[in-house]
């Protein structure tokens, strides 16, 4: 497989087509010593199926380690830490990597728990995990999908689940994207398996998954992204850790050198298709480096104060982030904004609760 090759495929026998993919890409020839340690990360950034288009689809993982071992490869472990305020294990459960786990003797690695040191990541420090530093070649298997808060994440940004729960905060304090691009000077991806089968276009915890039952295959992750980018509707230039990924020499975001390869003759997704609902109800939204399972509840819960006419009775906008530590403020969401008159507390508050407070704080404002 080129650095410059994106193959796809088209179906939904899942497990069989990533298969045929990683064979048509010649992964065991890439891997070459049987006996390297070899991680697989998925997207498990909280505890709900990937039906849902959030998370990686089990079938996906099941696929490559079939292929792994068909081609004698077992030293094999599957890494994967969620977001704060969901636990991994959790997710490990619901989303049916336990049974999986069982079924072809891999074991799975809670990178919450693990310990972790710090890296120079191309003159940024970060902390990373010691397991994202003891495998030897590591399979990304991210999903394609959209974010509340970067618009999109795939390749780049599902390495933060090899970053202790510290870091991933710390991440949003420092604006997310150059923390991102820096990530990948420390944790190299060796090979891309992306997930692009119904990710929710919007959110990355899913909850609207659009179908498009296609797997790609790529071993750059900057122009993987790029294209996600494409897919999208958008550029590079909009997820600014993708053009910053490009700068630190992890790969190349011109699409315009990309050989993009279908194996299947589906037809092609097209450009722009998304619904971008966030945008309908964030400028409510007064936002400072908060933290996106944080955030992403303070969005479905406003999508559904909007559906009830309830929105447009807000007479302030909702302080949210660690940027409202310490500062005080009328109406305001999750333990960060503990000052504020009107605080609905938790790390993170979940979108019932928020939903619930928010509308006895519009009725008593009413009255």
């Amino acid at each position: 497989m080129k650095q410059n090759q994106i193959i796809k495929i088209y179906g939904t026998d899942f497990k069989e087509n990533t298969k045929i993919l990683l064979d048509k890409c010649a992964l065991a020839s890439r891997i070459g010593d049987r006996d390297r340690l070899i991680g697989i990360k998925p997207n498990l950034v909280c505890a709900v199926p990937a039906m849902y288009g959030a998370t990686t689809h089990p079938e996906i993982v099941s696929g490559i380690i079939e292929y792994l071992q068909e081609n004698r490869f077992s030293n094999i472990v599957i890494a994967e830490g969620s977001w704060v305020g969901d636990r991994t294990e959790e997710a490990f459960e619901y989303c049916g990597y336990n049974a999986l786990s069982r079924q072809y003797g891999v074991p799975l690695i809670d990178t919450q728990k693990d310990t972790w040191h710090e890296e120079d990541c191309g003159g940024m420090k970060l902390a990373i995990t010691d397991t994202a530093s003891e495998i030897d070649f590591l399979i990304n298997v991210p999903v394609l999908k959209g974010h509340c808060q970067t618009k999109m994440t795939c390749a780049l940004k599902n390495l933060k689940g090899l970053i202790p729960n510290r870091e991933k905060s710390r991440f949003h304090r420092l604006g997310l994207h150059k923390p991102i691009a820096h990530l990948q000077k420390a944790i190299r991806q060796d090979f891309i398996v992306c997930d692009h089968i119904c990710g929710d276009l919007d959110f990355e915890e899913g909850g609207n998954p659009v179908v498009k039952n296609c797997i790609m295959a790529c071993v750059d992750p900057v122009m993987l992204d790029s294209y996600a980018c494409f897919l999208l509707g958008y550029t590079p230039d909009d997820v600014p850790y993708v053009r910053l990924a490009e700068q630190l020499g992890v790969g190349s975001a011109d699409l315009g050198l990309a050989e993009i390869i279908s194996l299947t003759e589906d037809e092609e997704p097209s450009q722009g298709e998304i619904r971008r609902r966030i945008l309908e109800v964030s400028y409510a939204v007064e936002e400072v480096d908060s933290c996106s399972a944080c955030y992403a509840s303070l969005i479905g819960a406003l999508e559904q104060l909007k559906s009830e006419g309830l929105l447009s009775a807000l007479d302030t906008r909702i302080g949210i982030g660690q940027g409202m530590r310490g500062k005080s403020g009328k109406l305001g969401i999750g333990n960060c904004t503990s000052k504020f008159d009107f605080c609905i507390g938790g790390c993170p508050p979940d979108e019932e609760t928020i939903c619930r407070k928010l509308r006895e704080y519009i009725h008593a404002e009413k009255t």
